[in-house]
């Protein structure tokens, strides 16, 4: 064993400071975040959600509500559970730099952000805040909106252990009975009724879809609808499409094909690049495989959007229960994703 051993060190009055100075060295993510974000844009939707009256003197102030609303994006850029959450606060250097907070400020715990979360979610105002962000970035320049792409991404929640018969109650829109007792009501609270299972290319899939719209040209998304996991990608087809696509190109995989599909882009004005597909007695010519190909080159720009979500942000798996809150969460994962896109496209010389 070597007989040198290791100095410890006084701790200095500036040695925070140094440590700080040094991580703003690195490629830290929520720093280039920070460098772009004008995060006051969001403060009056957010003051209009929680416009309460005060109960009373006395107790905690709140935390505000900007920070609270940043807290959210360090969930959704490294998909943190709420408990997760609270620890990186008080032990993550890099995102008390992003909040502004040092090691002797109070952060909240994971309740509070829970609840936090909870009351955007059940007001409806992510979709609000989504929209807030998006009509900026419009108003930039930055959404070129010369065309779009659609497609649709699995975000699949905790699979239940479920019984046959109580899996056919739930897909039929029902509780079961022995769900509905009293002493029964914790296992209800954690059971998540509305997810659905599905199955694509032989693999089960258990929670629910991001239906999106993404510009052409820019990769941001400009719309997003969620459903259960069991609705088909085209069936959100007409909530996505709307007057702003008139004139445009549109595209999307075979999974939008069909004369439905084909009517309603007609009916809208649009022009239809989705592409072909092959039937049962019916295949693709040459010339239709090489139109599919040339579509292919616009098309695949939306496996970017969602090859970010899975590997820059932590992937989309999700861990609440409901459609409400998980079409709360899937909105925030879509909104982070534009936040770092526009970091992006900033970054890389994309100037409004």
């Amino acid at each position: 064993m070597s007989k040198q051993t290791r100095r410890k060190q006084e701790k200095g009055f500036f040695d925070e400071e140094y440590r700080r100075a040094e991580l703003a060295k690195h490629r830290d993510p929520l720093k280039r975040l920070n460098t772009v974000m004008q995060w006051e844009l969001f403060r009056p939707i957010l003051e209009k959600c929680f416009d309460k009256p005060a109960k009373g003197p006395g107790g905690r102030p709140p935390f505000d509500l900007v920070f609270m609303f940043k807290i959210l994006i360090v969930q959704r850029t490294y998909n943190l559970s709420d408990a997760d959450a609270e620890f990186w606060l008080k032990d993550r250097l890099s995102v008390q730099n992003f909040l502004a907070i040092t090691l002797a400020d109070d952060v909240p715990d994971e309740k509070t952000i829970w609840a936090f979360r909870n009351t955007l979610c059940q007001a409806g105002v992510v979709q609000t805040l989504f929209d807030q962000f998006r009509d900026h970035l419009r108003e930039r320049g930055l959404i070129l909106s010369q065309g779009s792409i659609l497609d649709a991404s699995f975000v699949e929640v905790p699979r239940q252990r479920n019984s046959r018969e109580e899996n056919a109650t739930i897909k039929t829109g029902g509780i079961p009975p022995d769900w509905q007792s009293a002493e029964n009501a914790p296992k209800l609270a954690q059971k998540d009724t509305d997810a659905r299972w599905t199955k694509k290319n032989g693999e089960s899939h258990f929670g629910y879809k991001d239906h999106v719209k993404v510009d052409e040209k820019s990769k941001l998304i400009t719309e997003y609808t969620v459903t259960d996991a069991s609705v088909h990608d085209s069936q959100e087809t007409e909530p996505l499409v709307d007057d702003s696509d008139r004139g445009k190109p549109l595209y999307g995989d075979s999974a939008y094909a069909g004369e439905p599909i084909a009517k309603v882009l007609e009916k809208l004005g649009v022009e239809n690049q989705i592409h072909q597909r092959a039937y049962r007695n019916k295949p693709l010519t040459d010339e239709e495989k090489e139109r599919n190909r040339e579509k292919s080159k616009v098309r695949v720009r939306v496996e970017h959007v969602f090859g970010f979500i899975e590997n820059s942000l932590g992937g989309s798996f999700i861990r609440s229960i409901g459609t409400i809150r998980a079409a709360g969460i899937i909105g925030l994962i879509n909104l982070t994703y534009n936040m770092f896109r526009f970091e992006q496209l900033q970054r890389f010389g994309v100037r409004s």
